[in-house]
C-alpha cells in the first residue's frame, strides 16, 4: 500500500483528513483522560505509587496524532491564498 504524502493530496482531501484526525484525536484524548483519572484514583487508593510512571506514558500516545494534525494545518495554510 502506498503512503499518501500531504503535498500530493488536494485541498478537499486535506480538509477531510483533518476532520477525521481531529475526531480521532479528541476521542482518544477523552478516553485517555478518563482512564488516567481512574488509574490515579486507584494509585492513591491502594498507595501503589510505582504505577504513577504509567500516566505520562499513556498521555504520550496522543503525541503522533497532534503532530499529524499540525502537519495538516501547515499544509492547508500553505495552500490558501493570502
Amino acid at each position: 500500500m502506498e503512503k499518501n504524502k500531504l503535498s500530493d493530496l488536494t485541498l478537499a482531501e486535506l480538509y477531510e483528513k483533518k476532520k477525521k484526525m481531529t475526531g480521532v484525536t479528541i476521542g482518544l484524548g477523552i478516553v485517555m483522560v478518563v482512564s488516567c483519572s481512574i488509574l490515579l484514583y486507584l494509585i492513591f487508593k491502594n498507595k501503589n505509587f510505582t504505577l504513577l510512571a504509567v500516566v505520562p506514558g499513556c498521555l504520550m500516545t496522543l503525541l503522533p496524532g497532534v503532530i499529524y494534525l499540525s502537519q495538516l494545518n501547515t499544509e492547508i495554510k500553505s495552500r490558501q491564498p493570502k
